[in-house]
């Protein structure tokens, strides 16, 4: 048995994946302990794992991040995204480290593993050594020596002009990040840690080893990836024994489904969810299931036409089989999901990374990117229409799905994961023996 200490930020698209890798290393034996928010205690303890609770971190609500963190009030797109990464990921990292400092005090680990955005588990790693892993809950942002810099939304290069464009963009990335590096350089001070001028990205990926959510097909199937890199498919949680349906579930059958979901952040359903209901409030040949991402919000305050059907979650391992086509905002968990079924999407992303998520499922032809996360319903109409009329779409969906459930899941994490826990690893342990 090993002892692992996996590190999630207080969000549901980043916990559920992490809950996920807890779920097979706690079914293989091995000891467990996610750092995360109080508001998912009973999430991780679900998975036979320990909940370490944020403390000297200022644990937040993900519905309301500006009740936390004021400056991102009323913020969307680009400036939110920075906003965001410094207020959220950088300036609590400290007080994260405080935290993992107490409890590996309390009870050491063999293992540390971080989300790709627990900027304060890399820095404990970095500070104290041990066997470390990033895993990767979010498209992979990991530099490398070809493409574009991951979050641009933009296509790898295939020309002379596209290639160089690539290359001043990765050269230039650095200066773009430059207040993101500052606070960096701020909280490794903070902690003791001599401030070493490195972006985010650098910060955070482990070089020992990365497990990576989702596919080479979903990178571009770009081949500077390092050896220490997995990709390993979709971290979700096995479906629970005993589920509760809503009463309209049996209309699922035999229809042709539309999936729309606003996924769980930034779920303003004046974005995505009522626009696409007005495209297709005249559509009786269709049923359309709609998750507002809220549990319990089964009636959202607009009208609702009588081809729709709401509720705030539903089990994707039991809706995604009925579903023909999926409208969605862009949320990596859920395309993984969507795609893993072989669905053809519709991707309406406006902000964070799902500018990105929208740009790598449509250049594996497995999507419509609207190239904006508020369209108009004639948007809308027009994309579901391409997609559900252009054999192609389904085609390369089904291609990424495969290749998805090729790759071991959590399973393949946990595995991953046992072996950098190994002795030979842990011999390796500089911290507080």
């Amino acid at each position: 048995m090993s002892r692992y200490l996996l590190s999630a930020m207080p969000f549901t698209g980043h916990v559920n994946p992490i809950r996920a890798v807890a779920t097979a290393l706690v079914s293989r034996g091995h000891d467990v302990r996610v750092y995360s928010g109080e508001a998912f205690r009973a999430a991780v303890e679900s998975t036979g794992a320990r909940l370490v609770p944020w403390h000297h971190a200022p644990d937040f609500d993900e519905n309301d991040l500006a009740a936390t963190f004021p400056r991102l009030l009323g913020k969307k797109g680009l400036s939110q995204l920075l906003i965001n990464v410094e207020d959220v990921f950088i300036n609590t990292s400290a007080a994260q480290v405080q935290d993992l400092r107490d409890e590996w005090v309390r009870e050491p680990w063999d293992a540390i593993a971080g989300d790709d955005v627990s900027i304060g588990a890399a820095l404990y790693a970095e500070q104290n050594g041990g066997p470390w892993a990033t895993i990767s809950i979010t498209p992979l942002n990991l530099a490398g020596t070809q493409g574009p810099p991951a979050g641009l939304g933009l296509w790898p290069g295939t020309n002379p002009f596209t290639k160089a464009r690539d290359a001043a963009l990765r050269a230039s990335a650095p200066l773009i990040a430059r207040s993101l590096v500052k606070a960096i350089a701020r909280s490794e001070a903070s902690i003791g840690l001599r401030p070493r001028g490195l972006t985010m990205e650098q910060i955070t990926f482990s070089r020992q080893l990365i497990v990576a959510s989702g596919a080479p097909l979903l990178d571009f199937e770009r081949t500077d990836r390092p050896d220490f890199l997995h990709f390993v498919g979709e971290l979700r949680m096995p479906p629970p024994a005993s589920l509760e349906l809503p009463a309209w579930w049996g209309e699922l059958d035999g229809r042709r489904v539309v999936h729309v979901t606003q996924g769980t952040q930034n779920i303003d359903p004046a974005d995505l969810i009522a626009p696409t209901l007005e495209a297709l409030a005249d559509r009786d040949d269709l049923l359309v299931v709609v998750t507002t991402g809220v549990p319990g919000d089964d009636e959202p305050a607009f009208s609702v036409p009588s081809n729709t059907r709401v509720a705030g979650f539903l089990p994707y391992a039991e809706l995604l089989p009925h579903v023909d086509v999926a409208l969605t905002n862009g949320g990596w968990g859920g395309t993984l999901a969507m795609l893993a079924h072989d669905i053809p999407l519709v991707i309406a992303g406006g902000d964070l990374d799902k500018p990105e998520i929208a740009s790598r499922v449509a250049w594996t032809g497995a999507a419509v990117n609207l190239k904006t996360g508020t369209p108009t319903p004639a948007q809308v109409a027009a994309g579901l229409d391409t997609v559900t009329t252009e054999p192609s779409y389904r085609d390369a969906a089904a291609r990424v799905g495969a290749q998805l459930r090729s790759l071991g899941g959590a399973a393949r994490a946990a595995e991953l994961l046992e072996r950098l826990a190994s002795p030979a690893n842990a011999q390796t342990r500089r911290s507080g023996d």
